[in-house]
């Protein structure tokens, strides 16, 4: 059979099996019981990787104890103490940061008080101006027992690129009365027994810019005063001083400070001459723990008087224990001019002996700080004074003091300690204590002060404070030595702010009304009480 004949046959078979199957009925076929699943075709996807949340959070808390070092220039001014009179308020700048740049005070009192102070500052970018003015007056049941104290201050500060500018003017009227005496055998008037200072002060100087690559440094400044008072009394001051440094490296720096005062004391028709000049070359050293500075003080004065005066410090530094040893000697150059012993003494009699005296020092301390409330210090100390000024009264009537120079020794021991927690309360005592190799006239051998001040809400501020004096020498009526009873003046204060600008204040010193007498015959004043307010703007 051929290829043609054969697939003709199948052909045909084909067709009839086709035929077939078309004639015979087709059934429904039923599933029971039986899911039908319906499969997509399979996209592949890749899911996104969820995003953190960044939430901004502080670095965490540092609390370990920071150690500073600070590097405190050697002082080559010579200090004197000048404590103010006993009396109720004891008045001065106000140093607290205010709301506002200015501030009025008025108040009034019983003993007749009289209060008013007030303040203003003018700040920019490169120069500050301050102002200060107080004015207070009272008046006791002694007669003539009555002083008025009052004052104006103006400080001027210009900062530029090399330099720093300082100028400052000041003038002060005091006003006291010799009311000391006995008064059943004694009559004076008002004029012999009124005494009234009135200063006028100023002050100038600059001091260059810091800059880490200038070795030399250097702080010119100058001062002066004219000072009268009554019973034709007047006294012309003026100071000049001149610190330089030069430093090589940094471990060492050259010193050199050029000091001269010139001075006039003026008595009726009578002049005396106080007046010195000073150079005082000297070396500072500082190592990582060590700091010690030696300076040689050459000085004349009156008299044709030559001083060698030397004034050496070495301070040790235990950086882990926040702590600091302290050792020296400073021998210093006083005056005594009528200013000078009438800050301290108001009832001085302008005829005294104008004197140039001499003290040294010879000191060991520690101060430092315990945790981060606490700050102490102490000092013990070898004095030698060459003419210590003491104040003797005049045993006939008392108005007047006279000074009476003496030579002797002492040791004194120094201690002070202060805690603070925030701005909420601090507390703080100091003591002086002096143990002369003979009797002293009105020097008191103790002297303790304490203040407490606390914040008991946001509007109310309060404080206390106390001082005490004892071992106290003078003369009495028949020139015999006795010892004044101790000094206690206590007082507590409160202010109120009413509104942002308002506020009221109340004080209350002597509290105790204690017959307090620091100079022998003048009662200081009782219990006092005042208040008032105080407006700022």
């Amino acid at each position: 059979m051929g290829l043609r004949s054969l697939l003709l046959l199948v052909l045909v078979m084909t067709a009839m099996q086709v035929a077939a199957q078309r004639a015979v009925p087709v059934k429904d076929t039923v599933l029971k019981g039986t899911a039908i699943e319906v499969v997509q075709s399979y996209k592949p996807q890749i899911y996104q990787t969820p995003k953190p949340t960044w939430l901004p959070q502080l670095p965490p808390v540092d609390t370990t104890h920071p150690v500073f070092n600070y590097e405190v220039p050697q002082q080559t001014l010579y200090y004197t103490y000048s404590s103010m009179p006993l009396r109720p308020l004891a008045l001065g700048k106000e140093n607290a940061t205010l709301p506002f740049p200015g501030y009025i005070k008025l108040g009034g009192g019983n003993i007749s008080t009289l209060y008013f102070e007030g303040a203003n500052t003018l700040h920019q970018d490169n120069y500050d101006v301050n102002l200060h003015f107080h004015y207070l007056s009272q008046e006791g049941n002694i007669r003539y027992q009555k002083t008025s104290i009052a004052g104006i201050e103006a400080e001027w500060m210009l900062h530029t690129v090399k330099a720093d500018w300082h100028a400052g003017i000041s003038g002060e009227r005091n006003q006291y009365h010799n009311y000391g005496y006995n008064h059943n055998l004694y009559t004076y008037n008002s004029d012999s027994v009124k005494q009234t200072y009135t200063s006028v002060n100023f002050d100038a100087g600059m001091k260059n810019a810091a800059n880490a690559s200038s070795k030399l440094s250097y702080n010119p400044s100058i001062n002066g005063y004219y000072y009268s008072a009554a019973f034709n009394t007047s006294e012309i001051n003026v100071g000049l001083d001149l610190p330089v440094a030069y430093k090589f490296d940094n471990t060492v720096q050259a010193l050199l400070c050029l000091k001269g005062n010139l001075a006039h004391l003026a008595v009726k028709s009578n002049g005396f001459d106080n007046s010195f000049a000073e150079l005082l070359p000297g070396v500072k050293i500082d190592l990582p723990n060590f700091t010690g500075t030696a300076l040689v003080g050459l000085a004349a004065g009156i008299n044709s008087k030559f001083f060698v005066l030397p004034d050496i410090s070495a301070v040790y530094s235990l950086k882990e224990q926040h702590m600091q040893f302290l050792a020296g000697l400073q021998s210093s150059l006083v005056q005594n001019t009528y200013k000078q012993l009438t800050a301290v003494n108001p009832y001085l009699s302008n005829s005294y002996t104008t004197l140039q005296t001499r003290s040294d020092e010879y000191y060991l301390g520690a101060k430092g700080s315990l945790g981060d409330h606490f700050d102490y210090s102490g000092r013990i100390s070898y004095w030698n004074y060459k003419g210590l000024p003491e104040f003797m009264n005049n045993y006939f009537d008392n108005r007047r003091f006279v000074v009476a120079y003496d030579t002797l020794s002492a040791v004194a021991v120094r201690v002070s300690g202060r805690y603070k927690t925030a701005e909420k309360w601090s507390a703080g005592i100091s003591g002086d204590f002096y143990a002369y190799s003979k009797k002293v006239w009105h020097q008191p051998t103790v002297r303790i002060k304490g203040d407490y001040e606390a914040v008991f809400f946001k509007k109310l501020h309060a404080g206390a404070s106390v001082y005490f004096l004892g071992g106290t020498y003078a003369l009495n009526n028949s020139n015999k030595s006795i010892l004044l009873s101790p000094v206690l003046d206590a007082g507590v204060n409160a202010e109120y702010q009413i509104t942002r600008r308002l506020s009221a204040f109340a004080d209350i010193c002597n509290i105790f009304n204690s017959i307090n007498e620091r100079w022998y015959g003048y009662e200081a004043y009782g219990i006092n009480i005042y208040g008032g307010l105080r407006l700022k703007f």
